[in-house]
């Protein structure tokens, strides 16, 4: 097999293979024994017929065509292993020569992965907020835990914002009920403005058993946009009661038996919180930074995948919680526009970033083993809701192993870039970043991306081929009608 490759741009490639008919063999052995299996010939079990009436059965030419098809993703696997070409997607396939008993030539162009290599990433420089604990936030911590803690009493006064209610609406428009809009018994916390305009207006300064009408316009429904006339009835005022902050509390609360050591384990958690959120800022803001100092040519066809992934994920997610695109834009005050704009930067950048920590991964020579990639599993199974022994089943049964592999190597190139970063907070304080410890296996990252790209060519079509060469075309036309006779 001949190979020659011709660099189109630095993201895509031409590989010209030209193979003699010799090294055909094996795929016309492949071709026979399954046809075959299909045809029936008179004399012969299905599965025994020989090669010679099996080309006079179907033709000489479907016989070439379907050996050809099946050739060619081996043959192009092989080239790309050979070259050590990073190939991205699928292949755009042309036959350009096919003679019988003579050669097969065909073209595949391929988008690549751009070579280049990845310098000054050590030393990048980076702040983060303070993480800093205050008083104030601890304070407010405790607060909401006791408020989980809470109890719901009586209050014998007009009501207030904050007051727990259970209340009775019903609405009318000209005088006519509304089914739709009456509930009965709901338990409403005033303030929070969740319901109907003007609800908590009417409700503040009632009492337990009073009953009050405004108008309102209705937001949901058959009415939905109409003005009604909404009565409303409230059966009971109930205030919040917060424990003390004792000893008791603490007791109740958490497994210390004084209030200072919970104020402390308090405040120890949030620090820990905050210095997770410090280094995830870090690592966020240094991807940045190497983002904008690497330039990278990006292949146009992976850029758009990744905003049609991107689009479908959010489609996704806006029908799940029944909402409309429009009313999404709205609540982010973008226009259609400034939507698709940030939509094409956002997947450039994550394009970018793949190539880049790839390509750092093959520089320092980073690998993952295979406690690191069932830590991964765990992680994201976590996430997702589902168990470890589901999602290591789906990643295998729908051929992703590699992509948690990838996932693993860069979330590695990622963290030594940020362990040879300088860090440091508002105050011009060093925030100590983890160390990361090379893997052995120097081989496992470009292993596995030579897998990935043979893997892609699992499904490569032939999309063009010329007319097969026949050495004499009136015996083809014979041996074709002579099969279609013995198959009567």
């Amino acid at each position: 097999m001949k190979t020659d490759v011709e660099e189109l741009s630095p993201t895509r490639v031409k590989l010209t293979i030209e193979v003699p008919f010799e090294e055909l063999e094996h795929a016309f052995d492949v071709t026979y024994k399954s046809l075959a299996k299909q045809v029936r010939i008179k004399g012969f079990r299905p599965g025994k017929a020989p090669a010679r009436l099996i080309d006079r059965y179907v033709g000489r030419g479907a016989v070439i065509s379907e050996a050809v098809n099946h050739a060619v993703p081996e043959l192009y696997n092989e080239a790309i292993q050979k070259e050590e070409i990073f190939a991205l997607g699928q292949p755009d396939v042309e036959v350009t020569k096919l003679e019988d008993n003579d050669e097969l030539a065909f073209t595949a162009e391929v988008d690549v992965r751009p070579k280049f290599e990845v310098k000054d990433y050590k030393g990048i420089e980076v702040t983060v907020d303070n993480a800093a604990v205050t008083d104030e936030q601890v304070d407010e911590q405790i607060g909401t835990l006791r408020e989980r803690f809470s109890t719901l009493v009586g209050a014998d006064r007009p009501i207030e914002d904050g007051d727990h209610l259970s209340i009775d609406l019903a609405a009318s428009i000209d005088g006519e009920k509304l089914e739709d809009v009456a509930v009965s018994g709901y338990s409403y916390e005033v303030g929070t403005n969740t319901m109907l305009e003007g609800l908590d207006e009417t409700l503040r300064g009632m009492e337990a058993d009073g009953e009050a009408t405004f108008k309102t316009t209705l937001v949901g429904g058959d009415h939905e946009g109409e003005e009604a006339d909404v009565t409303v009835t409230v059966h009971s005022v109930k205030v919040k009661e917060l424990p003390e902050l004792d000893d008791e509390f603490a007791q109740l609360a958490s497994e210390f038996d004084t209030i200072d050591e919970l104020r402390d384990d308090v405040r120890k958690r949030m620090a820990d919180v905050r210095r997770m959120q410090q280094l995830s800022a870090a690592r966020d803001k240094a991807l940045e930074k190497l983002i904008e100092s690497v330039e990278v040519p990006l292949p146009d066809a992976v850029v758009d995948e990744e905003i049609t992934r991107r689009r479908q994920s959010l489609e996704q997610q806006l029908a799940q919680s029944g909402l409309t695109k429009e009313a999404y834009l709205e609540s982010q005050e973008k226009t259609e526009e400034e939507f698709e704009e940030e939509l094409k930067t956002g997947a450039n950048s994550a394009v970018k970033a793949g190539f880049i920590l790839d390509q750092l991964a093959l520089q320092e020579d980073l690998s993952a083993d295979q406690g690191e990639l069932s830590q991964y599993v765990f992680e994201q199974a976590q996430r997702m809701g589902v168990s470890p022994d589901q999602l290591a089943q789906h990643l295998v049964e729908s051929n992703q192993i590699r992509v948690a592999f990838t996932e693993v190597v860069r979330g590695k190139a990622m963290d030594l870039v940020l362990a040879d970063a300088k860090v440091t907070d508002e105050d011009g304080n060093v925030i100590e970043t983890p160390q990361v410890e090379a893997a052995d296996d120097t081989d496992v990252v470009e292993d596995a991306a030579k897998a990935a790209a043979a893997a892609a060519t699992e499904d490569v079509e032939v999309v063009e081929t010329v007319e097969v060469v026949e050495d004499d075309a009136a015996e083809s036309e014979k041996a074709d009608e002579n099969a279609k006779d013995d198959s009567k």
